[in-house]
């Protein structure tokens, strides 16, 4: 009988311990394991010193470690570093590294495209593929760990990390929490959560089932300031309209691991710019904790939307902050690689019509 080889990569804590038990092993094994696979990035099962030969040469027989495969790997003048990998089948996403004086953080894609069809985002237009396995998500901060020569011995060259890459994280529920435990356990990448961050377009009951399974750091992608913007610039608004996303808002706060959500909110010219706009926000918010990260528009080609002049991001700016609203605007990286934020987009395939893309089952909702 053919015996079945496991990439340990797709293992939690948990689910290791599970796997180890039903292959007759003690579960202490899992944590031993756990520890070389993540912490020390090793590939080989003959690292793995403090576990007994014996199970080394049957887990060679059994499991392999296996992360997506670079395929290209372009460094930005300003340092930020992006990785193509390969997920077969002609899919490939991308993970980016932004290199700053007292962090480095990693932006993590959770699918091969997006179903969700934001009007002003690259990678949606590329239609959605599939979702990525937990092995596929968590083996991004793997590689980066290795390619970036992060030893284990901990001194972090990553410290903080986004699910902001390609796709909605909340959309691919199940194994993008299954990563999320390995970069928050102890034995593997032991991040603090106020360090995790997980971006969504707002798909109401999944940000309250990632509240119960796994708070971490929220980021909303809002991008507007009343629903009938909002429904034709994020689409999804048009199931989860921005009272229930409000509401969803401060229920997670209850326990998120910051006190605040973050508002991500792209700067379109002539589109969701107007002090208006900026007022409307204002009211929209206000009975919810929380800062603005307002973003710079990274043009695309065929995109339909300028970026907003830099005087324009500024008023609309010293609005929210007259109001009290914490309000940072975005630096741009990474844009001379198409790594800059909204950007990304891989070489992924189109295999579904845009209206069918609405329609693609959502993981939690």
């Amino acid at each position: 009988m053919e015996v079945k080889v496991v990439n340990l990569l797709d293992f939690d804590a948990e689910a290791l311990t599970d796997w180890f038990v039903q292959q007759g092993e003690k579960p202490f094994r899992a944590k031993q394991v756990l520890r070389w696979v993540h912490r020390f990035g090793a590939t080989d099962f003959e690292e793995m010193t403090d576990v007994a030969k014996s199970l080394r040469a049957k887990l060679a027989t059994t499991a392999c470690i296996a992360p997506p495969v670079p395929v290209r790997d372009s460094v930005s003048s300003d340092g930020t570093r992006k990785w193509l990998l390969d997920v077969g089948n002609a899919n490939a996403v991308e993970t980016v590294f932004i290199p700053e004086t007292n962090r480095g953080t990693l932006c993590i894609s959770s699918q091969a495209g997006c179903a969700l069809d934001c009007a002003f985002c690259s990678t949606g237009k590329q239609g959605f593929n599939r979702n990525l396995s937990a092995a596929e998500i968590i083996g991004q901060l793997w590689l980066a760990n290795r390619m970036l020569g992060a030893n284990g011995d901990g001194e972090r060259v990553i410290s903080n990390v986004v699910m902001m890459g390609m796709g909605e994280p909340l959309a691919n529920f199940d194994n993008v929490v299954s990563a999320l435990k390995l970069m928050l356990d102890d034995n593997a990448y032991g991040l603090s959560r106020r360090r995790v961050t997980v971006s969504t377009s707002g798909i109401v009951p999944a940000m309250d089932r990632l509240r119960d399974a796994c708070p971490t750091a929220l980021a909303v992608s809002l991008h507007a300031s009343n629903d009938a913007l909002r429904d034709r610039l994020v689409p999804i608004n048009q199931k989860y309209p921005l009272r229930e996303l409000m509401a969803a808002c401060q229920r997670y706060l209850v326990k998120a691991p910051r006190d605040f959500i973050t508002f991500e909110y792209v700067m379109l010219d002539g589109v969701n710019d107007s002090d208006a706009h900026a007022r409307e926000l204002v009211s929209l918010v206000r009975d919810v904790p929380c800062k603005f990260n307002l973003i710079p528009f990274n043009p695309f080609p065929s995109s339909g939307f300028d970026r907003s002049p830099a005087p324009r991001i500024k008023r609309f700016a010293e609005i929210l902050i007259d109001a009290g609203i914490v309000t940072t605007t975005r630096k741009t990286r990474g844009d001379d690689v198409d790594a800059a934020c909204g950007q990304l987009a891989g070489q992924v395939q189109d295999k579904t019509r845009r209206t069918a893309a609405r329609i693609i089952p959502i993981q939690g909702a």
